[in-house]
C-alpha cells in the first residue's frame, strides 16, 4: 500500500485531526488509555516572506500540537507533541521558548482554569548518537535523598513544574511488527520510499490492527491526493530551501569566523613582532645607557687624573720656585 510519510507537517496533521486515530497514538505512546482528548494544533504560517517568494515558494506552516487528554488512572494532562525533521538549533530554541509558554498558561478544564502537568512527544527525522533504540521514554522519579528510596506518591507542585518525555527516532525503527507500540512505529518507519522525495513509501505490513488499519488509509489517501501530494511537495520544497539557507548562513558565518580568526592570528603575530622589536629597542638603549655610562665613567677618571696632574705640576712649581 502506498502511504504519506508522517513525519511531514502536513500529513501529521491529517493523522492527529482523526479523533481515533489521535487517541491511539497517545494512548499506544503514553502506555495508558486516553479516554478523552482535546487536540489543540499549533500553525505557525509565514506568508509571502520576500526570501520564499522569490524561490516560488508562497507557504510554509510549523505544526506544533498540544492535546489536554484524560487517562484512564482519571489524571488530566497536556501533551505536546513535536515532529522535527532535521537537527535545526533553530527548531529547538523555537521549541524551548514554546515550551515555556505552556509552562505559563493555564488551560479549561471541565470550565475552570487549572494548571496541568505537561509531558512532551519527540518524533525525530534524525539520530541521536548516544542512544541507539528507536523509542525512549525519559521519565523521572521522586527518590527520597534522606533514606534512599523511591517515592511512589505524586505531588501537583512538582508535577507541574517537571515533564517526562517521549523521543521516537524514526530511523531507529528496525522492522518489527509484534507489540502495538511496534505496529505504530511501523508507520513512521523510514524505508521504501518510491522516488527519492521520501514524502510517499510502500506500507509493507498487514494491517490486521483496526488502528494501524484507520492510520493506513488516512496516509494512503494523502499520499495519492494530488491536492495533498501539491502540499507536501511545497512543504519539502520549503523545508530544503530553509535548510539550504541555513547551510549557506552556516556557511557564510563560518568564512567570517575564518577570516576573523585569520585577522586576529596576523594580529597577534604582528603584536609579537611589535613586542619583539620594542624587546630589541629597549635592549638597545640599554646598551646605549651603560655604553654612556661607561664612558662617563671614563671622563670622570681622565678628569681625575688632569687633576691629579696638575696638582702636582703645581707642587713641583712650588719646589722650583724655593
Amino acid at each position: 500500500m502506498v502511504i504519506a510519510n508522517p513525519i511531514y507537517d502536513v500529513v501529521f496533521k491529517r493523522l492527529m485531526e482523526n479523533d481515533r486515530v489521535a487517541k491511539f497514538f497517545l494512548s499506544t505512546m503514553l502506555g495508558q488509555q486516553v479516554e478523552s482528548l482535546e487536540l489543540k494544533p499549533q500553525v505557525f504560517t509565514y506568508d509571502d516572506e520576500k526570501k520564499f517568494k522569490a524561490l516560488g515558494i508562497l507557504r510554509l506552516f510549523r505544526v506544533d500540537f498540544m492535546a489536554v487528554v484524560r487517562t484512564d488512572e482519571g489524571t488530566t494532562k497536556k501533551i505536546l507533541i513535536e515532529v522535527q525533521k532535521a537537527k535545526d538549533p533553530i527548531d529547538q530554541m523555537r521549541f524551548r521558548n514554546y515550551l515555556a509558554e505552556q509552562y505559563k498558561k493555564q488551560d479549561m478544564v471541565n470550565g475552570e482554569e487549572v494548571t496541568l502537568p505537561i509531558t512532551t512527544i519527540y518524533i525525530l527525522g534524525f539520530t541521536l548518537p548516544e542512544i541507539e533504540t528507536a523509542c525512549v521514554h525519559v521519565a523521572r522519579q521522586y527518590r527520597d535523598l534522606i533514606n534512599q528510596s523511591i517515592l511512589e506518591e505524586r505531588n501537583e507542585f512538582i508535577e507541574n513544574l517537571t515533564h517526562d518525555s517521549y523521543v521516537v527516532q524514526v530511523k531507529r525503527i528496525n522492522g518489527k511488527y509484534q507489540t502495538k507500540l511496534d505496529k505504530l512505529l511501523s508507520i513512521f518507519e523510514q524505508n521504501h520510499f518510491i522516488d527519492d522525495t521520501t514524502t510517499v513509501k510502500e506500507y509493507l505490513y498487514d494491517t490486521d490492527d483496526e488502528d494501524i488499519k484507520e492510520m493506513t488509509d488516512i496516509l494512503h489517501y494523502v499520499g495519492t491526493d494530488p491536492k495533498t501530494r501539491k502540499e507536501l511537495e511545497i512543504e519539502r520544497e520549503a523545508h530544503r530551501t530553509i535548510n539550504a539557507m541555513i547551510r549557506a548562513s552556516e556557511k557564510r558565518q563560518k568564512k567570517k569566523f575564518e577570516a576573523l580568526e585569520k585577522e586576529m592570528q596576523e594580529s597577534k603575530k604582528a603584536l609579537q613582532e611589535n613586542k619583539k622589536e620594542m624587546r630589541e629597542q629597549e635592549k638597545a638603549l640599554q646598551e646605549n645607557k651603560k655604553e654612556m655610562q661607561e664612558k662617563e665613567k671614563a671622563l670622570q677618571e681622565k678628569e681625575k687624573a688632569l687633576e691629579a696632574q696638575k696638582k702636582l705640576i703645581e707642587e713641583l712649581k712650588k719646589r722650583l720656585g724655593e
